[in-house]
């Protein structure tokens, strides 16, 4: 048995002193997750509830933004752990994710395989053909696509998605015309934070939790 679990009560009507306890903490934990959200999240979560498929930006989303060169002239990327755990959750739950950058990078090819990431489009200077690929590929509709970006050239996208979503360093243009803006910038928590929202649009969110509690 486990040494964490609780042992019911002999009469089998009654619940123990554990199991009360436990229930209390339950129901705060429940009660804290719910308040600590914005109303902002609590509107989005209608849109959250149908994504099949997070298509995301990488420099200013999975990043922070910053290019960081070597003596060599080879380019780097610092990712956000709490990100890529996110991104892990949600494809367990069943979301598929992809990738859509104007930029090219060894990194962030590790980093894809090291998630498992589906769809990588890397030097795509046009978003938009990358999209329409990806979107005859899985054939999904726009209420079924979320996507995150922070400037113009994710605009195109931005506007076709059914959940478009801006981490908080995005320009201006860009927050004016998303259904959500992350209280996290990209790069620190950003990502994990519009996973958390999909995952609890999904139901998924407690189920997921339960599971890492119950460890």
């Amino acid at each position: 048995m486990d040494n964490n679990s609780c042992i019911p009560s002999a009469s089998g009507t009654y619940p123990s002193d554990c199991e009360v306890r436990e229930g209390y903490q339950k129901r705060i934990r429940e009660k804290t997750m719910q308040n600590t959200r914005s109303e902002a999240w609590q509107t989005t979560l209608s849109k959250a509830k149908d994504i099949k498929l997070l298509l995301l930006d990488v420099d200013g989303v999975l990043t922070d933004g910053s290019l960081i060169y070597s003596h060599e002239g080879k380019e780097s990327k610092a990712f956000n752990t709490q990100d890529g755990f996110g991104l892990r959750m949600l494809q367990d739950a069943g979301v598929v994710v992809g990738i859509i950058t104007a930029r090219s990078s060894e990194a962030l090819e590790r980093r894809s395989q090291d998630l498992g990431i589906s769809h990588l489009y890397q030097g795509s200077s046009n978003k938009l053909d990358a999209y329409k690929e990806i979107v005859k590929k899985s054939n999904l509709k726009p209420f079924q696509i979320a996507y995150m970006g922070d400037d113009w050239l994710d605009l195109v996208l931005l506007k076709r998605a059914g959940l478009a979503v801006a981490p908080a360093n995005a320009v201006p243009e860009v927050q004016e015309m998303v259904h959500y803006i992350t209280e996290q910038s990209g790069g620190h928590g950003a990502v994990r934070e519009l996973c958390d929202l999909i995952l609890e649009g999904l139901g998924k969110h407690k189920e997921l939790y339960q599971q890492y509690m119950n460890r």
